[in-house]
């Protein structure tokens, strides 16, 4: 069973520490830091979450804002790091979460190919061969050589899509529904996704709507108040989470 599991996931916690009251400057936050007069309110958006996914299984991940969703990709992608307990990933992973998010606004597309690519794990040498492929993939042209300061929201989603989907991952992780740049551009992004689905990969998949997942997961979990509430087929899971939001 152990070589058939994609990810597992052990007890896992993660916890913020937010701050009572606001400082001015950060002078007075150093200087309160080092009284120890700081305060801060704990808040656990994950707690004792744990499950295991199967190689080749597609999961999706239901729950109210705040339940916990987007924290709990995050940590799988690794992203967040966990406060208690672990996470276990067994294959190359894809996160398509805040694309872009990750660029330095001062540089140009070009250069953001590299400094992106370098945070999600990818060698120089393969995104120097990739290169040419990836500015086709994103349409950007010329504007590849501006600065991404000077990029609409949809530019820089289209190159960070174009260059976190430039490897056939084993693990992809999908938060809400990918929409990416103008109407022609989202349909090629689409179709770049089913074709990574087809080619029977694991999916992690964040959605609000029980119709999509239904229609793309075979399994599915439910989280509320960043725990885990509801593991099993995706038909059974998404009758149980429209009964939730109904009440």
């Amino acid at each position: 069973m152990a070589n058939k599991t994609a990810i597992e996931v052990k007890n896992l916690g993660v916890r913020f520490r937010m701050q009572k009251e606001k400082t001015d400057t950060l002078k007075e936050f150093f200087v309160k830091t080092l009284k120890k007069e700081i305060k801060y309110n704990e808040f656990w958006a994950l707690k004792d979450v744990s499950f295991s996914v199967e190689k080749g299984t597609r999961l999706g991940i239901m729950g109210l804002n705040g339940a916990g969703k987007s924290t709990l990709l995050k940590t799988i992608a690794g992203v967040l790091k966990p406060t208690e307990g672990e996470v276990i990933r067994k294959g190359n992973v894809v996160p398509l979460l805040e694309l872009g998010a990750g660029f330095d606004q001062q540089y140009t597309g070009a250069e953001n190919i590299f400094l992106y690519g370098a945070m999600l794990g990818y060698q120089r040498s393969f995104l120097k061969e990739k290169y040419k492929e990836i500015i086709d993939f994103s349409e950007l042209g010329d504007f590849i050589n501006v600065p991404v300061k000077n990029y609409s929201s949809g530019m820089k989603s289209r190159l960070g899509f174009s260059i976190a989907t430039i490897v056939e991952p084993e693990i992809l992780i999908l938060d809400e529904v990918l929409s990416v740049g103008d109407v022609k551009f989202k349909r090629k992004s689409e179709a770049k996704i089913k074709s990574m689905f087809d080619k029977g990969i694991t999916v992690l998949f964040v959605s609000h709507s029980t119709q999509q997942v239904k229609n793309l997961c075979d399994k599915a979990i439910i989280l509320e108040h960043g725990k885990l509430i509801m593991n099993g087929d995706s038909a059974s899971v998404c009758e149980a989470y429209t009964e939730m939001t109904n009440k």
